[in-house]
């Protein structure tokens, strides 16, 4: 089966298999001279697990998104480190539920928006390089905040927060003010090991349906429920 492999990856898609695959035939050829069998097929096999990684940490799964549009979907592949109440004054001007993401090395880093929406703006903030799972990370860290408007009822305004993590050093954002993304679009990645946090309005009628450790999908996983809206 043919591995899709992110457009957002390159080069680094092409470059780092190249110097793993180079690594391999050294290997290879100073092994045979120098090295016994077993140590030889213990390097290759290492270098071979990296490759398949590399590969790997660039996939982009194909998905099938749910449709109905009371549904907030995750925004990323990881697991939910925290589910509370913050105060949000820069988009959303209030009260917002805030859900945190930490994406692992060993998840898909594909970034996709969470609705049907419409993007006001993308602010992009530089900043430290602390540990994902660290609380002040989505405060300190580089991040790449999508201010976003639902495009059906209701209308609320979003925030989904791409955050560098101790490994992550490189956001890709594709998209811009003015673009309409559709529930499940790709808009970009977070290149090896991140956080992505997604920010609504706190109000009776999103009723969140995650915990703290819950795994996710991005495009998959419903993190919230609107009870009142139509579909």
């Amino acid at each position: 089966m043919r591995i899709a492999l992110t457009q957002y990856g390159w080069p680094q898609v092409v470059v780092y298999p190249a110097i793993i695959i180079c690594a391999m035939a050294l290997c290879l050829a100073m092994g045979m001279f120098f090295w016994p069998l077993w140590a030889i097929i213990a390097a290759e096999a290492i270098l071979g697990i990296i490759l398949i990684w590399v590969l790997s940490f660039f996939r982009d799964p194909f998905r099938l998104c749910p449709v109905e549009k009371k549904l907030l979907l995750s925004p990323a592949d990881g697991t939910i480190t925290d589910v509370e109440i913050v105060q949000e004054n820069n988009f959303i001007a209030g009260q917002a539920l805030k859900i945190g993401i930490f994406l692992s090395i060993f998840n898909a880093h594909i970034n996709r928006s969470p609705c049907n929406a419409s993007v006001e703006k993308v602010v992009y903030k530089k900043g430290k390089f602390k540990n994902a799972m660290n609380p002040q990370s989505s405060q300190v860290n580089e991040s790449n905040d999508l201010w976003l408007t639902r495009t059906d009822e209701p209308k609320d305004k979003i925030i989904v927060r791409q955050i560098s993590g101790a490994i992550a050093r490189r956001i890709v954002c594709n998209t811009a003010a003015g673009r309409i993304l559709s529930a499940g679009e790709n808009f970009g990645m977070i290149k090896f090991g991140s956080g992505t946090e997604l920010y609504l309005p706190a109000n009776k009628n999103a009723k969140c349906l995650v915990k703290k450790g819950d795994k996710v999908k991005a495009g998959l996983t419903a993190l919230v429920r609107y009870e009142k809206c139509q579909d």
